[in-house]
């Protein structure tokens, strides 16, 4: 994690993390990473929630990953707090290769030998894919210049799982290793707020009150 981006100050860039919905990957806990794939019904039903959720809080800004289940998601916060959405192809989730679509069952049974690599190594990536290492640096860097585009705001990401852990990971001075330690729902809402001289501090995780009653 880069630190130095600006003077001191008192009031913190306040990132509102949102996973988006749910997918029909996603319900069956396979591998999502580029794939482009949009939300199910009940994953439209936690978007409109988490927008509802996130109207008072004062969001200014709004950025999402480029991909649909992502831009789907963002679209109702967008709608009712009247804002565009700006695109990031740095808060993009993890290119997970030749397990796209799979579970994790079904990859370790085509290659138990490269799975237990990538669960045990962060600098392991899927065959074809991204390492956890990589996808940290790519993360830090848009989080970064997110700070310097929009220091002293109140943003909104709307990303993925990975993405999320890292930016809590890094936050916290953690290894990246925390990041298998870590379980995001769909649609949750994490906050992290980041001061100019360096530190970051975590709010919440994992929030998930606003899906009460929901499927």
């Amino acid at each position: 994690m880069s630190g130095g981006w600006g003077a001191p100050d008192t009031e913190p860039t306040r990132l509102h993390l949102l996973r988006h919905g749910r997918t029909p990957l996603s319900v069956e806990r396979r591998f999502a990473g580029r794939g482009d794939i949009p939300l199910t019904e009940s994953g439209h039903d936690q978007a409109r929630a988490a927008a509802h959720r996130l109207a008072d809080t004062g969001i200014e800004v709004i950025v999402s990953s480029p991909l649909l289940r992502t831009r789907q998601t963002a679209g109702y916060a967008a709608d009712l707090l009247g804002l565009p959405v700006e695109e990031d192809e740095g808060f993009v989730e993890t290119d997970f290769g030749v397990w796209e679509g799979l579970t994790f069952a079904e990859a370790r049974e085509r290659d138990p030998g490269h799975v237990e690599r990538w669960l045990a190594d962060p600098d392991t990536g899927p065959p074809g894919g991204e390492s956890f290492a990589a996808v940290a640096l790519r993360v830090g860097a848009a989080r970064d210049a997110l700070l310097k585009r929009h220091r002293g705001r109140r943003v909104l990401v709307v990303g993925h799982v990975t993405p999320i852990k890292i930016c809590v990971q890094q936050a916290m001075l953690a290894p990246i290793e925390a990041l298998y330690r870590m379980h995001l729902d769909t649609a949750c809402l994490t906050e992290v707020d980041c001061y100019a001289d360096g530190p970051q501090v975590v709010r919440s995780l994992n929030d998930t009150a606003h899906l009460k009653g929901l499927d």
